[in-house]
């Protein structure tokens, strides 16, 4: 498969995966790509974010548009966005993911949408359309929905005020049963079975049982998760909504441009572990740290304004380890010498196998900070695993051998980072910053 057959592959898979039509209830046409057919039907919310960057680096912009105007289609008056939305079948593919929505009869026969949250990227998203076709209508349409939602985030997010925000579940993190959680509930670090799979559902009924009232679950503090991974998307997505209130002479560009920077500095008072040069989750009031080595830890690195030093004390300490993420097919979910880290298939799907979007993550970065041998080298990776396996969930990071749903979209997103390799992607988010 050559890289054109790649670009061409992956934009049939994004047409055959596209879902469109109309909602009565919200007066409005939907349009969203299923991350994929049979086993995630719905919209969900970071995978529209990535879908975007996967659109425009196959020129697919007014797709893109449609695609994020129909995630904030059932905004709230509080600015309040879900991470699933339920267009057109409302019960959920797993039973247990019902103490995901709000206690309601309504949402069993109604559109709606979820009581989580996800990782945060929309304003990044919007800015990559902008950046791509120089749309400023799109931007004036979009920027009041995007202010809203951050202003939420912050309120009902940011128990301490100190700029970090939590998550109340594991599948908030966007990252399954995501292993740095486990010391929260009392599981010791070990392979998921189903004591896992218990204690992790009965978080979610206890949310549900206390109707997703976010002051009551903080004050009970029974799974409060500051995640890294999370954080930084927080905090570049606030410098993203910063840029495009500049763009539109937006007098809110202080406030965002502000609050990016106290979370930039909380990542670093609070997650930064020196001796371990790590980033850490961390939980509780009292911001423990999780001491598991997830590809989060890489996470904050990408921040503009974390100093360099950190960030290359970092990757060169773990990134290139032979006994932790250097492996055959980078980057396994957690380091392979974790008891936790299993790297087949599993229905714990973030403990072990490589994940495409890791990858996309850290590419920017590598490029930018003169790591252009190992940047290459992901990229060639994720297109050997394409062509060997296919567009999969997820991969073995030893054999390449491909698991969970197929015609999977994030694999996708290897043209984005094909893109920048080849000069064609516009400039990378930090440079763009730096240059405004």
């Amino acid at each position: 498969m050559t890289d054109e057959e790649i670009r061409k592959n992956v934009k049939e898979l994004l047409e055959k995966n596209l879902v469109s039509g109309y909602s009565k209830t919200f007066d409005t046409e939907y349009h969203y790509m299923k991350p994929s057919p049979g086993v995630y039907p719905y919209q969900y919310f970071w995978d529209t974010c990535f879908h975007v960057y996967i659109m425009t680096a196959l020129g697919m912009n007014d797709m893109a548009k449609k695609c994020i105007a129909s995630l904030f289609a059932m905004q709230e008056d509080d600015g309040f966005v879900g991470h699933m939305l339920y267009w057109k079948s409302f019960i959920p593919h797993r039973i247990t993911d019902i103490f995901q929505k709000k206690p309601a009869i309504k949402n069993f026969f109604s559109p709606h949408m979820t009581a989580f949250i996800q990782p945060p990227l929309p304003a990044q998203a919007v800015l990559r359309i902008y950046k791509t076709d120089g749309d400023k209508e799109f931007v004036k349409k979009m920027l009041p929905k995007l202010k809203k939602y951050y202003r939420w985030i912050a309120a009902n997010r940011d128990f301490e005020g100190k700029g970090l925000i939590s998550i109340i579940s594991y599948f908030e993190a966007g990252m399954d049963w995501k292993p740095s959680y486990d010391a929260v509930i009392g599981l010791r670090s070990s392979k998921a079975d189903w004591k896992t799979f218990l204690k992790v559902v009965w978080i979610d009924f206890k949310n549900y049982s206390n109707g997703y009232n976010y002051k009551k679950i903080y004050k009970k503090n029974y799974f409060i998760v500051k995640d890294a991974g999370i954080n930084t998307i927080y905090a570049q997505n606030l410098q993203a909504l910063a840029s495009l209130c500049e763009l539109m002479n937006d007098p809110d560009k202080a406030e965002f441009t502000n609050k990016a920077e106290q979370v930039r500095r909380s990542i670093v008072e609070v997650m930064y572990d020196e001796k371990d040069a790590a980033f850490y989750d961390v939980y509780g009031k009292e911001n423990i740290k999780l001491k598991v080595l997830t590809p989060t830890i890489f996470f904050p690195v990408i921040i503009e304004g974390m100093p360099e030093e950190i960030g290359k004390k970092v990757i060169e300490t773990h990134l290139f380890n032979k006994s932790e993420f250097d492996v055959a097919y980078p980057i396994p979910s957690v380091a392979i010498n974790h008891p936790a880290f299993n790297p087949n298939e599993s229905m714990y799907i973030w403990r072990g196998p490589t994940w495409v979007v890791y990858n996309w993550f850290l590419h920017q970065y590598l490029m930018e900070k003169g790591y252009r041998k190992e940047a290459t080298r992901i990229v060639e990776s994720i297109k050997e695993l394409i062509r060997k396996s296919g567009f999969r969930e997820y991969y073995n990071p030893f054999t390449g051998e491909g698991y969970g749903a197929k015609d999977f979209t994030w694999s996708g997103l290897v043209v984005d980072m094909m893109n920048m390799e080849e000069g064609k992607a516009p400039e990378t988010f930090n440079s763009y910053l730096k240059n405004q």
